[in-house]
């Protein structure tokens, strides 16, 4: 759960007004091409309901050729990710794919892999979780990651059951995909649960890899001292058939018992391997809980190689502004594009037959 709220913040306040890009030749939907054209995209909000705030959401699809051309998620440090905003749906149904995003982050950051999924035919949605996004977060709201699984509910029900359900989007065909505190969300929608004693002493012996814990005493949170009693809330969706976590967040909080439980095929994510992952975020522990359960590394990745690839001057941004987190650095290997490229085509292919057509 590496928190990147104030970083995202600051580049909020960089971001330039995005110049449209020409639109390539246009082709069917799925049609070979060396450039393929960028997928659909919109966005959209749910209205608030009871003691859950709106939630904004974006959406990438399988498109036909039109819609007008954009960048998602562009601005002084991330290139962002191109796009057809409002280009028309091809005939569906489509399998969905709900993205949850990291804690401060945000559905632009996570464009690239919606595009990559889209692509290859899913249908996409990001919500950016209230309380912890970008522009719209607290480290006391970070923290309560299981305030999250129900923001994912209410994006399947808003786009399954109305205003009018989604004609494109198959609802037996449903998974989760989540980055850092999206991971712990992904895991607690189909089962998993935090135990609030490991939480409350999760930064007792200094921070576990990454800059959560100095990010919540900056903020003044004392684990300690939060009701976290509502962390073993029961946030399982049962629609949902497949799950996806990417460098888990809190995942030493999570329990043996309830990992144990989850039920539906589960694909585990460490970018990075060996000592070189932060044991906040260690997911080989986890996988031998969860029951079949596959989990994979990308030895020359970095924890942030998930969020989008940088501009040229991206880093020296992030220098400028002071911030702790290495935010443009991968590994020692291949640069981001190439690591994301293969992330892209593992994750793709783990829910292709975790979800696949009905024969």
């Amino acid at each position: 759960m590496p928190t990147v709220t104030d970083t995202l913040a600051r580049c909020v306040r960089l971001v330039g007004r995005a110049a449209a890009l020409s639109l390539a030749l246009s082709l069917p939907a799925g049609a070979a091409s060396d450039l393929p054209e960028p997928p659909g995209f919109d966005t959209g909000r749910i209205p608030a309901a009871g003691d859950r705030p709106a939630i904004g959401y974006h959406l990438w699809y399988p498109a036909r050729p039109g819609g007008m051309a954009t960048v998602v998620g562009r601005n002084a440090v991330f290139r962002g990710t191109p796009a057809r905003q409002g280009a028309p749906w091809p005939d569906g149904p489509f399998p969905l794919v709900v993205v949850s995003h990291g804690g401060g982050g945000n559905a632009g950051q996570m464009g690239w892999i919606a595009a990559a999924l889209a692509r290859r035919g899913y249908a996409v949605a990001l919500p950016n979780h209230p309380g912890s996004t970008t522009g719209d977060a607290s480290p006391e709201r970070v923290v309560q990651v299981w305030r999250r699984p129900p923001h994912v509910t209410a994006l399947i029900d808003a786009l399954l059951n109305g205003p009018g359900p989604h004609p494109a989007i198959d609802p037996d065909r449903i998974a989760v995909l989540g980055f850092s505190a999206g991971g712990t969300t992904a895991l607690s929608l189909v089962g998993a649960r935090i135990d609030p004693e490991r939480l409350a002493t999760f930064c007792d012996d200094g921070a576990p890899g990454l800059s959560d814990c100095a990010y919540l005493a900056r903020g003044g949170v004392d684990l300690h001292a939060l009701d976290l009693s509502a962390a073993v809330r029961n946030g399982t969706d049962p629609r949902l058939g497949a799950a996806v976590a990417v460098d888990p967040g809190l995942a030493p909080t999570l329990t043996a018992d309830s990992l144990a439980q989850v039920a539906v095929p589960v694909l585990l994510v460490n970018l990075g391997e060996g000592d070189a992952v932060p044991a906040a975020v260690r997911a080989d522990l986890l996988a031998q809980s969860i029951p079949g359960a596959t989990h994979a590394t990308v030895p020359d990745a970095d924890h942030f190689s998930f969020l989008g690839t940088c501009t040229e001057g991206g880093a020296a941004v992030l220098r400028a502004e002071g911030e702790p987190d290495a935010l443009c650095r991968d590994g020692t290997g291949r640069p981001r594009a190439a690591i994301q490229a293969a992330l892209a085509d593992r994750i793709g292919a783990f829910l292709d037959a975790a979800l696949p057509p009905d024969e």
